[in-house]
Parts: structure tokens; C-alpha cells; sequence
């Protein structure tokens, strides 16, 4: 039986979507972020060393990292249609839009939030330089990457419905995270009808809905 160790709130919950899209068997173990700092409890540390979700086992396999995961229940399992065929043109904008997720589009949402939570974590002396900082980096570093990312989603959903092509697939469900993180963060405009489109596509998926109750609350959908 697969299990997947799942943190509230976190990159896991497409794990879990993924599940539910192949239609296979699996458990889930749950851990709560701590209220005040929104870490991962120590429990997590005992099923790797990081501390960090999702991991997931599968008999005597245990994997971590969402990429990684998705790949290995692919691989696994390769009749749930949920991959193009290599050396394909779909193929190819599959394999980078499931490293881009994590490999780039990650690093500027992960800062957009500590600057964001910085000065609520200084002590209350030096608040009011933190403030500063975080505003001048959001606004001179952090929200133009942010814009340029966003900016690239929406021409790519323009080529197709979805990322890799006229067919949903497990990039898809990789690219969900940061689109809707940045939609939390920033928000999407006019300007930015298919990325609001595609949350809409997702957030109805049959597949999607029973992920989230098997997950618990995920604020981002």
C-alpha cells in the first residue's frame, strides 16, 4: 500500500491529486504545520532527515520530492496516460515544465513569502528596518521575477489548454503549486485570464476535489 506523508498546506497536496487522477489504493499520514512559525513538526525528521514533505513509500521504496515522486509513479504505473510520449514535442514541454516547477518557478515565490513574514519574526526594535528591507526587496527584486514568471504562464497556456500540450497531464498537476501560490500572493488581473482559466479547469477536477478531502484544509484552492 502507498503512503504519502502529508503536511497540511504544502506541495504534497499534489501528490495526493495525482493519486486520485491514477485511480490507485494509498493512505495518508498527516502532519500539521506549527501555528505560530508554520514549520513542519519534528515527526517529519524521523521519515527524512529534512523534515520536509511529501515522502512517499510504496513497499520497500520510499521517495521524496514532489518531481521525483511524480516520476516514480509514472514510471510505475505508465498506463494512466498521464505523460506524453518521449520525443515528442508534448513530451519535451512536459519533461521541462515538471523541472521548472520546483527548479525555477519555486525560488521567487519562497522569497516573495519570507520577506513577506520578516518582520513579524526580528524583534520588535528592529521592525521598522525590516519593514524597509522587505518592501524594497518585493519591490525591486522579488514581484518583478514573480511578473515575469506569471507572464511566461500565461503565453504557454495560450500555445494549448494545458502546459504540456491539448491533453491534461501530470504537468499540470506540477505546475498547480506555484500557480496557485502566486495567485495567493500577488493575484491575477485582467490581464491574466488563461492562468485564472486553468485554477478553475483544476480546482474542478473530480480528482482534484477528492484529493482535498483526503488531504484536510489547503488554502490555496
Amino acid at each position: 500500500m502507498i503512503t504519502v506523508h502529508h503536511l497540511n498546506d504544502s506541495r504534497s497536496q499534489r501528490v495526493l491529486w495525482l493519486l486520485e487522477e491514477m485511480g490507485l489504493p494509498y493512505e495518508v499520514k498527516r502532519y500539521q504545520r506549527d501555528a505560530k512559525t508554520s514549520l513542519a513538526p519534528a515527526a517529519l525528521k524521523a521519515i527524512h532527515p529534512l523534515g520536509k514533505s511529501p515522502v512517499l513509500d510504496d513497499g520497500e521504496a520510499r521517495v521524496a520530492e514532489t518531481g521525483a515522486i511524480i516520476e516514480y509513479l509514472l514510471e510505475t504505473w505508465p498506463a494512466a496516460g498521464l505523460r506524453p510520449a518521449a520525443g515528442t514535442p508534448e513530451g519535451r514541454r512536459f519533461t521541462y515544465w515538471l523541472h521548472y516547477a520546483e527548479g525555477s518557478a519555486m525560488t521567487p515565490l519562497l522569497l516573495k513569502l519570507i520577506f513577506t513574514v520578516l518582520p513579524k519574526r526580528v524583534p520588535f526594535l528592529a521592525r521598522g528596518v525590516a519593514k524597509g528591507i522587505s518592501k524594497a526587496m518585493n519591490a525591486n527584486m522579488i514581484d518583478p521575477q514573480i511578473t515575469a514568471h506569471t507572464a511566461l504562464w500565461e503565453a504557454e497556456l495560450g500555445k494549448s489548454e494545458w502546459f504540456a500540450g491539448d491533453a491534461f497531464s501530470a504537468a499540470d498537476i506540477m505546475m498547480s503549486f506555484p500557480v496557485e501560490a502566486a495567485g495567493s500572493r500577488i493575484g491575477y488581473g485582467a490581464d491574466k485570464p488563461r492562468l485564472k482559466a486553468f485554477l478553475q479547469r483544476i480546482h474542478a477536477r473530480p480528482a482534484y476535489q477528492r484529493a482535498l478531502e483526503r488531504g484536510g484544509p489547503y488554502s490555496y484552492a
